[in-house]
């Protein structure tokens, strides 16, 4: 007994677990090994250089097991109920045959960097489907509280055998723009009855929706509802779809009662349909990863020019500078370009 004692209050070195090959990880996703799916996204999701490396060998080598799959981004105001939605047609998927990952993008703490919300507890039916896989991943303070690797995540799910990945967005900023701009089906959720219905919403995310479904709209909710859906209507009609071959419908449903769910899938699938036959579906993710592309050269050249050494030494005086107004603030970016080694004049 007391080597068991002494055994568990010694301090000894820290076991870490085994480095894995690339093929190792390749095989796990591949055999849909849960574990291993969850240790491969962690991969992809490291900020070390190391890492990254190690996770770009394994995506090209899951890339030609990826691509199969509906890609929905769901996105809404908080409160709108997009995790009890997502939940509800998660499992009526789960029972059709589907296989349906679920990444739930969460804000990040200011303080801790770790997530705030736990989609996990808030889908407790779904987490438990044998056919269904739910990541939440905090967004680090990236752009619309999508994480960078939320892409290559899915590349994961995809080899990994899901044939349906929904992207949750926290719904606030410009999370619309960035999801709507790495999956096939962007939906809108929006509430009934709540004031003037067009009010606040801007003009930008109607027209990047392929369909609106107004949640919440069962028992005493579906007069406000119906109401609600009928200005959608109205305000679509005056804007260009982004599709010759699709207009956005407008839905009524409700992801707590589970109603109409099953009608807003098939016109995903009609969607789906429509624009694979015209070609556009697969020119769509192909302009996705052009613009992806130049999106991280973005991303990795900032990071470059802010980790430079000459930039790092000169950046607190030029800060100074222009806190005491001897420096403008062009003159400061040219002088940070210049330490960078760029010589071209603003």
């Amino acid at each position: 007994m007391n080597d068991i004692v002494n055994h568990s209050v010694k301090k000894g070195p820290v076991r870490r677990r085994k480095q894995l090959s690339v093929d190792e990880y390749v095989k796990g996703v591949l055999a849909g090994d849960r574990t291993m799916i969850g240790r491969t996204i962690s991969l992809v999701e490291s900020t070390s250089p190391r890492y990254r490396k190690i996770a770009q060998e394994v995506l090209l080598k899951l890339l030609p097991h990826s691509g199969k799959a509906h890609r929905i981004g769901i996105t809404g105001v908080p409160g709108v109920g997009k995790s009890t939605t997502i939940e509800a047609l998660g499992c009526n998927l789960c029972e059709a045959g589907h296989k349906v990952a679920v990444l739930a993008v969460d804000p990040t703490s200011s303080v801790s960097g770790g997530s705030i919300l736990g989609d996990k507890t808030r889908m407790n039916n779904l987490a438990i489907q044998e056919n269904a896989f739910i990541r939440p991943s905090p967004s680090s303070g990236t752009l619309g509280g999508v994480t960078k690797m939320t892409r290559e995540t899915m590349i994961v799910c995809e080899a990994a055998g899901f044939d349906v990945v929904l992207v949750e967005t926290v719904g606030v900023g410009q999370s619309e723009t960035v999801v709507a701009d790495m999956v096939d089906f962007f939906l809108v959720l929006m509430l009934p009855g709540a004031g003037d219905e067009l009010q606040g919403i801007k003009k930008g995310v109607l027209e990047l929706a392929d369909m609106i479904a107004v949640n919440k709209s069962d028992g005493a909710n579906e007069k406000k509802a119906k109401l609600a859906a009928r200005d959608y209507k109205n305000a679509l009609h005056i804007m260009k779809p982004q599709s010759p071959s699709w207009s956005p419908p407008v839905i009524c449903v409700s992801g707590l009662a589970n109603m109409n769910l099953d009608d807003m899938w098939a016109k995903v699938r009609d969607h789906r349909e429509k624009l694979t036959k015209t070609g556009e579906l697969q020119e769509k993710r192909t302009e996705q990863q052009y613009r992806w592309m130049w999106a991280m050269v973005e991303d990795r050249l900032m990071e470059a020019l802010k980790s430079h050494p000459d930039v790092k030494s000169q950046i607190d005086s030029i800060h100074d500078a222009i806190n005491n107004e001897t420096l403008t603030a062009t003159v400061g970016a040219q002088r940070i370009l210049n330490a960078f080694g760029l010589t071209e004049t603003l």
